[in-house]
């Protein structure tokens, strides 16, 4: 179990709109557990990483993105901010306010800062572009209490949101297998698992980012593709629509078997955050 957190996995944190927890799980087939995830409660920030390159590959990768990304927003003034650079890739569907930007933006350097961190450590190990370990990275950033959510979004892990009993994915997968389905193909797919891009193997790194409302009792789930890749929306549906406060841990719990029972083969990582707090 991984965490990155100032308090143990069994207990929940507090955020400022409401409560989350997560657990993370080897599996039914890997050795070792590449996943990991951050919720930290004063900063209100969680995310999940995925790793990918071997242990002491995937897992270094994901634990370094986590704790880079977090040392970022530490050091962050989501109020006063610089204009973004000429040419600086910005995501075209991203909620751009006046009073979001520079939150927006510091989100954006801090995801840069964590491909950077990884790269990095690659270069310093011999590895070329493309080559090296690697990690998504995925997650949320709440800059100030009652306020709304940064989402911030590289590879193919997932954040869900359960409101109203609706399940919607507000991530996009980053991989070839998400691109020929949007192209039209319905044949000659590739594997699911093929990343567009990843933290880590390449210098640059263009996350998508946007802002989201909060209402109260919506609630988020952050997974990695262990979780959701065999696994029925539907029954992913089901497992969050009597999910409560009190039984975030449970219903965690409930979402890792689930993925078992549809024959995930990779590490599964579930974080449930619910806003209970307006």
């Amino acid at each position: 179990m991984h965490t990155w957190t100032q308090l143990t996995p069994s207990i929940y944190h507090r955020l400022a709109f409401g409560s989350a927890y997560g657990l993370t799980d080897v599996g039914l087939v890997r050795q070792s557990n590449e996943d990991n995830f951050l919720i930290d409660p004063e900063l209100r920030i969680v995310a999940v990483a995925d790793g990918m390159g071997g242990h002491d590959g995937g897992e270094v990768a994901a634990h370094l993105a986590l704790s880079s990304l977090r040392t970022s927003l530490v050091n962050a003034d989501p109020f006063r901010c610089a204009l973004p650079a000429r040419g600086t890739m910005l995501d075209p569907d991203a909620t751009w306010q006046d009073e979001h930007m520079c939150a927006v933006l510091a989100v954006h350097e801090a995801v840069d800062h964590a491909n950077a961190q990884v790269y990095g450590a690659n270069v310093r190990n011999g590895h070329g572009d493309g080559a090296g370990m690697g990690t998504t990275l995925s997650g949320f950033w709440q800059w100030m209490p009652d306020g709304p959510l940064a989402l911030f979004h590289v590879g193919d892990s997932r954040i869900y949101r359960y409101r109203a009993g609706e399940l919607t994915v507000l991530t996009r997968d980053q991989t070839l297998y998400q691109q020929a389905l949007e192209s039209g193909a319905s044949e000659g797919l590739p594997p699911r698992n093929l990343l567009l891009q990843a933290i880590g193997p390449t210098g640059m790194v263009a996350p998508d980012v946007k802002v989201c409302e909060v209402r109260r009792g919506d609630l988020y789930l952050l997974c990695s593709d262990g979780l959701y890749g065999n696994t029925p929306h539907g029954a992913i549906a089901q497992v969050l629509g009597h999910a409560s406060a009190q039984s975030l841990d449970a219903c965690c719990e409930e979402l890792i078997a689930l993925a078992k029972a549809h024959g995930s083969r990779d590490n599964i990582t579930a974080v449930l955050a619910l806003a209970d707090g307006h």
